[in-house]
């Protein structure tokens, strides 16, 4: 029970790896709080999940649903020992066809949330006694790819926000690391069909372990920076790519 007696918050957790991540906390003793914007799918998540489970409504580019969610769990448990920046979209475009606001949905939800989550979380997690902040990234955060305008430069920025908040906050006993997955056996790629089955099969042999994540790979690397077991480990950048990136 690595986690026994801690609090955590996730953010896109209803369903994909933000729900394999909910599931792993709370095997090992945490209380979980999903936060998603999908009130349907948070609630059904968090009642399938037990007692542990919690759904809190949050857009995660809303800076007063970010003081909502932290007003709830503040109200129930006092406070907050990990934070989950797992919230994410995927666009690739070319550059003659993304628009600006396609471009700035991507930033807003996959870096200007983990800004925001950080802020709003540091007064409950400056209650912890060790508290551990999770940012997910990507591989794409370390190399250039075609039409990743938008993912590839706010999952570069993710490194930069994920160091610069370790820096600030060694001193009040909360760690930041960010996690770099690469392809993941997501329920979209698992249901692939026709040409797009094909085109997996293909990638995967691009892979020098052959093959994709499967999401609880993730998970327990993400369980490992929420645990004491990785209590020296901040600032750092954790790769789980099969090799892709060697």
């Amino acid at each position: 029970m690595k986690l026994a007696g801690k609090v955590a918050l996730i953010t896109g957790a209803s369903m994909g790896m933000g729900k394999g991540h909910a599931e792993t906390f709370i095997a090992e003793g945490a209380t979980v709080y999903l936060a998603d914007i999908n009130d349907e799918k948070g609630l059904a998540t968090a009642t399938e999940l037990g007692d542990k489970a919690h759904f809190v409504h949050l857009d995660v580019t809303n800076e007063e649903d970010w003081q909502n969610a932290m007003d709830t769990i503040e109200s129930k448990d006092g406070v907050l020992d990990i934070l989950v920046n797992n919230a994410g979209i995927s666009v690739f475009l070319p550059l003659s066809a993304m628009t600006k606001d396609q471009y700035m949905k991507s930033i807003e939800i996959n870096q200007l949330s983990v800004f925001l989550g950080m802020k709003y979380a540091l007064p409950l997690l400056e209650k912890s006694k060790a508290a551990s902040i999770i940012n997910i990234s990507s591989i794409e955060g370390f190399h250039g790819s075609v039409g990743g305008y938008a993912y590839v430069s706010s999952k570069f920025a993710v490194r930069g926000l994920t160091r610069s908040a370790a820096l600030e906050l060694a001193g009040k006993n909360i760690r930041v690391n960010s996690v770099h997955p690469g392809a993941v056996e997501t329920p979209m790629v698992l249901e692939a069909t026709g040409a797009q089955k094909e085109a997996i099969e293909q990638f995967k042999t691009t892979i020098p372990m052959k093959r994709m994540a499967k999401p609880a790979e993730v998970s327990k690397l993400v369980l490992f920076l929420a645990s004491d077991d990785s209590s020296y480990s901040t600032g750092a950048e954790f790769i789980v790519d099969g090799g892709n990136l060697a």
